[in-house]
């Protein structure tokens, strides 16, 4: 994906120190795999921890944001797929997720 990480914002703030503000998001990484997937040719991702149940989270300046991404639920064939989900907790639910290059332009052209 050209250099470029995959995080989920959960909290966007600003402080100030020495008079000087600094707008930030808190994130949770998303690891990538090595190739792109051989049957969509989408990039996987899922997200990261660093050890069992414990989320790799980083605070980060905004202007390291690039763009946003649209993270697609890579759905497993023989797996249900329940009406409980919906766009409030999919992130939380799925494991593993395509990032959508198709989405517009743009992002075909950053994440190809």
């Amino acid at each position: 994906m050209k250099g470029l990480l995959v995080a989920r914002v959960f909290l966007f703030f600003k402080f100030s120190h020495n008079g000087v503000d600094y707008p930030c998001a808190l994130v949770r990484w998303y690891s990538t795999t090595d190739e792109p997937d051989t049957s969509t040719g989408l990039w996987v991702v899922q997200p990261e921890s660093i050890r069992q149940g414990m989320r790799h989270m980083s605070v980060i300046h905004l202007d390291s944001i690039v763009r946003g991404a649209h993270l697609l639920p890579k759905f497993l064939s023989d797996a249900p797929v329940y009406r409980e989900i919906n766009y409030m907790n999919v992130l939380d639910v799925y494991k593993f997720f395509y990032v959508n290059k198709y989405i517009d332009h743009h992002a075909f052209e950053i994440a190809s």
